[in-house]
């Protein structure tokens, strides 16, 4: 796909954006948090190490905006236990890495059957701003439940391309801070990195935008800090996408 149109963010042309899903488009950062927590601290629990329990620190720092597999080893390793990797196979019964990763997403399921998602407003009126302009959108997301959660939200045809979970197993891309996963949105919209900008509420998407080299990295601060999303490699931080000043081309 070609960009038909160029927006501008400060001195810069885009002609795509790169969309992180969830805490840019969708309010399911939250979901994600609350099955995190709910997988770790029974998990600590089972092993008489209940203290301290998983904290939102815990949840911005080792699994935020990473793939499942990952979030689990790395949030592990920051409490050093150890434990076998195991296969992408293992159900949520099994007490391996993966087998923590797939009761995880068990979890995720439920909260979001539970408690629904919604989408933040600013960032779907930004994007059908972007759209309206002729310029190209794609949505780069580790979720496997990418296609669910923007089903419940509405939200199912609102992006050019896609790029998520399940690519990244059927493509071996590896995951955030990697950049692959947003190289790949940019291929599958027919540009280059420096064409494009990466939007994440994410440390480990930001720092994975700063090492693809993309135009222009945009932290969205949902969680209050601004400066460790800077630190990650953001060239712009604002609280919400319609604080974001993008000039748009003229009809």
């Amino acid at each position: 796909m070609t960009a038909a149109g160029t927006a501008r963010i400060g001195d810069t042309a885009c002609a795509g954006f790169l969309f992180d899903m969830d805490g840019v488009v969708t309010d399911t950062a939250r979901v994600h948090e609350r099955a995190w927590k709910r997988l770790f601290d029974g998990f600590l629990a089972e092993r008489g190490l209940g203290e301290p329990p998983f904290t939102s620190d815990d949840y911005l720092q080792y699994v935020d905006g990473r793939p499942r597999v990952d979030g689990v080893a790395s949030f592990l390793a920051s409490r050093s236990i150890e434990i076998p990797h195991g296969q992408p196979s293992d159900p949520p019964t099994e007490h391996t890495v993966c087998g923590l990763a797939a009761r995880k997403d068990a979890m995720f399921g439920h909260e979001l059957d539970e408690h629904g998602v919604e989408p933040f407003p600013g960032t779907v009126a930004l994007i059908r701003r972007l759209r309206a302009a002729h310029v190209s959108v794609a949505l780069v997301t580790a979720s496997r439940n990418a296609a669910r959660v923007l089903d419940a939200a509405g939200l199912t045809d609102l992006f050019d391309a896609r790029v998520d979970g399940t690519d990244v197993d059927r493509l071996s891309l590896a995951g955030k801070p990697e950049p692959d996963t947003y190289l790949e949105g940019a291929r599958r919209l027919g540009l280059s990195a420096s064409e494009c900008v990466v939007l994440e509420d994410a440390l480990a998407g930001v720092e994975a935008g700063r090492r693809g080299a993309f135009g222009v990295v945009v932290g969205v601060d949902r969680a209050q800090h601004a400066d460790a999303l800077r630190q990650a490699g953001a060239d712009v931080v604002v609280p919400d996408l319609s604080d974001l000043e993008v000039r748009l081309p003229t009809a």
